[in-house]
């Protein structure tokens, strides 16, 4: 079985993970310039663990500024093989309570282009596959893990609807969204999920229900507060999550098609991908030609 290195990217309050021997800051530079903060390598019991606080340590980052194509290029560039994103959410159902926590299956992208959503482009063009854009292997076990901690406030699937921001949704767009399908709604799951597709890393989503969004008449709309209140509220839980999912998930056998998402999707003849394009993607592809 290949060394792995387990990524894990902290969203809204989680900034540090505790437990963490054999400490390491580094900050790679990328050909998307510098990730959101330092990466802090570690190990956690026996597992080789990235973390890296998605939105820089004291939140200084907005989800629109996100330098996503650096985070994952700077995670696959030091060996990450599994990125669990620990997210805040809104609930767009009912029995999601705030408080819950949910491992979702599918995405909505209603962002607005503002992120670039792909390395490829500029003289190289790929197409990965993206129906299912969570590692269902990797879901398997951190949902394992979360039903023995959470028990009944786990959820097992959902759709959730990724939006711009950084303002919360109206009541018209929350609505909305439940008629399109969605279970929950963020900001920043997307495009993080699709770029770790086109680095050929399993990714998955531990998603912390912090409001009912605006659609839920009967209860106060979102908040700043009430969101940091319900967030740190369960972040002993997801710590606890992490701890117990991260040696897993490094045990198990990769039997998922993340890895070999690029294997089949570059239709770019070999001989004319420019060089400079071909160093920058170097991580990518490198087992490819």
């Amino acid at each position: 079985m290949e060394n792995q290195r387990i990524g894990i990217i902290g969203g809204s309050g989680m900034y540090a993970i505790d437990g963490l021997s054999d400490i390491q800051p580094v900050l790679p530079s990328t050909p998307y310039g510098a990730p959101s903060d330092e990466i802090v390598l570690g190990t956690l019991g026996s597992v080789g663990l990235a973390f890296l606080p998605r939105h820089g340590r004291g939140h200084r980052l907005s989800p629109s500024e996100v330098p996503s194509r650096a985070n994952i290029w700077a995670l696959k560039s030091l060996g990450v093989t599994h990125i669990l994103s620990v997210s805040a959410v809104g609930s767009l159902r009912s029995e999601m309570a705030p408080r819950d926590l949910v491992l979702p299956d599918q995405l909505i992208d209603r962002t607005k282009g503002i992120r670039p959503a792909s390395f490829f482009g500029e003289g190289v063009v790929a197409h990965i596959g993206f129906a299912e854009p969570f590692c269902p292997e990797m879901r398997r076990i951190v949902y394992g893990v979360t039903r023995s901690v959470m028990g009944d406030a786990c959820h097992n699937g959902g759709t959730l609807v990724v939006m711009e921001g950084p303002q919360f949704s109206t009541r018209a767009e929350s609505r909305f969204y439940r008629q399109i399908g969605g279970d929950l709604i963020g900001m920043t799951a997307l495009p993080e999920a699709k770029l770790a597709r086109e680095a050929g890393i399993c990714y998955c989503t531990l998603a912390m229900v912090t409001d009912y969004d605006s659609w839920h008449e009967t209860t106060e709309t979102v908040t700043v507060e009430m969101v940091v209140a319900n967030m740190s509220a369960n972040l002993a839980n997801a710590r606890a999550i992490v701890a117990a999912a991260a040696p897993l998930i490094a045990a198990s056998p990769r039997h998922c098609g993340c890895a070999h998402a690029l294997h089949d999707a570059i239709m770019t003849q070999q001989d004319q991908i420019p060089s400079e394009r071909r160093a920058q993607l170097d991580p990518l592809i490198r087992d490819l030609f």
